[in-house]
């Protein structure tokens, strides 16, 4: 709601649960995923308009899983590249540039529901936010900008999640061009590596600039190169390295290393500047590289292009007293070798939001926000660990005869192995905390707690129809509670399971205590029983809330789909197991499947919840 301040006709005052500065990857996200939530939200940004092509465009498969459980990935599948092959040319004994390898992009070694990544500019990734808000009736306001914030200092009023405890000032820079003071319950700062509220809120930032200098440049190409529509690391003798990554609508993006000679360094800034080069001399330095290929450009089809300096910082907190916060880029800064910019901002965002929604909604205690800082700082700090080995790989020469100890091919191929679980964001680990508790993690020894649910088919035992168990996992804000039953055709494992609903189903079990109707937990029932052995209504009725809430692990009734989950997940077909996923997906707890587990999840839950 928006006053006018008494007295003054250009001032406005408003309140608001939460005030998102920055329309990037990351303030889109947690925008969306409030509002779906009930939450009030304002999100602003400087610019007239939304970002135009180019910036991001690196979809990993961890962050195609989190983007599908909002409902947001099939718009992405359809219109992004898919990248499914990485190759690698170096020059061969002769010296001639030539194909050393290809491998898949997404190792063969791991659970993956895409085994592949998704090449898509970010403006057509915000463009999905966007639509999706609209629906929801959030837009963002552009050309408005913060030019103060003042976070209360009061104790009581910074642990009270319905205290207005910032106060920011907006400057509208289009139409009246009028200021308004916004009265916010918390504060976001997405605006970037160089962000304004970072700075304003006086949170620093640990790390170096490197003296590495890329080119970047989006182009219709017209070329002889053979493996334009792959992910392509291209290792030159003399003139440095380069790679392409195939983009939609026919286009490729190309990183080019610059000569070391390059002057493009503003010597007083010392930040790269535009105005030092040119979409031609990045082609230029490409041509060299990749000779004896060919890479023109088709019909003037240069869409974007800039140059950086590598930089790899982390700040010191993510927030102060969990109120105001920044995600995104404005935490954290890399190369963008890897892919990971935009899959960082998303998932910071993605772990942010259901703690937010919970803290407003009076559903949780104000320690849940501080894992936010935990669990992403911890992240941010691995990721730019693995950017500095990672960039290496691209400015140490390839192996030859003139050079005998550079890096051969089969070792760059072995590391981007090694290195593919935390890449593709599948092996983000979130250490122990009030939300993350190993204790029985043998129980399910497959589901590791702090990680994400794997991906795996299990048949609906009302109509045998298989369900991708991350499809049951949307995001909602709500807990998960799978209950994997053993085998309800065995009458001592149907006894247990029986056993097991009656705990859930007495007062001053979680369920009871903070559940809430069910708004904060969803309950699901997977047993180990055959589908020509058991029906729907062979469940304990208490797993009976609605057909669709009981699976089995078994395959279909063609044998192509599903089966084998209980083995991929480590859990005893017969003992079964209370596995609590997060409102994220992520494994929270597994405890047993006993009267003394469901005490257990209680406990688990009285941590953080109210």
């Amino acid at each position: 709601m928006t006053t006018a301040v008494p007295g003054s006709a250009e001032r406005l005052e408003s309140h608001v649960d939460v005030l998102i500065v920055g329309a990037g990857p990351a303030g889109l996200m947690c925008a969306n995923a409030l509002v779906q939530a009930g939450i009030s939200v304002r999100i602003v940004d400087k610019r007239s308009e939304s970002v135009v092509p180019g910036q991001a465009d690196g979809i990993q498969p961890r962050t195609l899983e989190i983007l599908q459980s909002y409902g947001l990935g099939d718009q992405l599948h359809r219109e992004g590249a898919h990248v499914w092959r990485i190759v690698n040319y170096s020059p061969g004994p002769d010296g001639v540039l030539r194909r050393a390898n290809r491998s898949a992009t997404v190792s063969p070694d791991g659970i993956w529901r895409w085994n592949y990544g998704i090449a898509l500019s970010q403006d057509r990734v915000e463009n999905v936010f966007l639509a999706s808000m609209k629906e929801k009736n959030l837009a963002v306001e552009y050309a408005t900008t913060p030019t103060s914030i003042k976070l209360s200092d009061g104790e009581d009023d910074l642990l009270n999640p319905q205290a207005y405890v910032n106060t920011a000032v907006l400057e509208h820079l289009e139409g009246q061009k009028n200021s308004e003071t916004v009265h916010a319950k918390f504060i976001l700062g997405a605006d970037g590596a160089h962000s304004w509220v970072r700075k304003a809120l006086g949170i620093g930032a640990e790390g170096t600039v490197t003296s590495s200098i890329w080119g970047v440049v989006d182009i219709l190409p017209d070329t002889d190169f053979p493996d334009v529509r792959n992910y392509a690391i291209v290792q030159s003798a003399h003139h440095g390295t380069l790679f392409t990554i195939p983009r939609e609508r026919d286009l490729i993006r190309i990183y080019v290393q610059q000569s070391e000679d390059s002057d493009v360094i503003d010597p007083i800034t010392g930040r790269a500047d535009k105005n030092r080069s040119s979409p031609e001399q990045i082609l230029a330095q490409a041509r060299k590289i990749m000779h004896p290929y060919r890479m023109d450009v088709k019909d003037n089809g240069v869409e974007w292009w800039t140059i950086y300096v590598v930089g790899q910082r982390v700040v010191d907190k993510y927030s102060i007293n969990d109120r105001a916060l920044i995600s995104g880029d404005a935490c954290h800064t890399h190369s963008p070798k890897a892919g990971q910019g935009m899959n960082a901002a998303l998932c910071d965002s993605h772990n942010l939001a259901w703690k937010m929604a919970y803290a407003l909604k009076g559903w949780a205690k104000m320690s849940l926000m501080q894992t936010y800082d935990f669990e992403r700082r911890k992240y941010a700090q691995e990721l730019i660990e693995f950017d500095k080995s990672w960039s290496k790989l691209f400015i140490v020469k390839p192996r030859s005869a003139e050079n005998p100890e550079g890096l051969a091919v089969e070792e760059f191929v072995s590391i981007v192995k090694q290195s593919n679980r935390f890449m593709t964001g599948v092996g983000v680990h979130y250490l122990p905390s009030i939300i993350t508790n190993p204790q029985y993690q043998s129980f399910a020894a497959g589901l590791v707690v702090g990680e994400r649910v794997s991906p795996h088919l299990f048949l609906c035992a009302a109509d045998g129809q298989p369900f991708e168990i991350q499809d049951l996992l949307p995001a909602d804000i709500r807990f998960k509670v799978l209950v994997f039953g053993g085998d309800i055709t065995i009458p001592a494992d149907l006894d247990r399971l029986q056993e097991v609903a009656l705990a859930l189903n007495s007062p001053g079990n979680f369920l009871s205590r903070f559940g809430r109707d069910g708004e904060v937990f969803d309950v699901l029932c997977f047993s180990s029983a055959k589908q020509n052995n058991t029906d729907y209504f062979d469940f304990p009725s208490f797993f009976q809330s609605h057909w669709s809430k009981a699976f089995l692990d078994d395959a279909d009734i063609s044998g192509k789909f599903g089966g084998g989950g209980y083995a991929q997940y480590g859990i005893d077909p017969h003992a079964g197991a209370i596995v609590i996923v997060r409102p994220d997906g992520y494994v929270g707890m597994i405890a047993p499947l006993t009267t003394h587990g469901v005490s257990e999840v209680t406990a688990y839950f009285s941590e953080f919840l109210m």
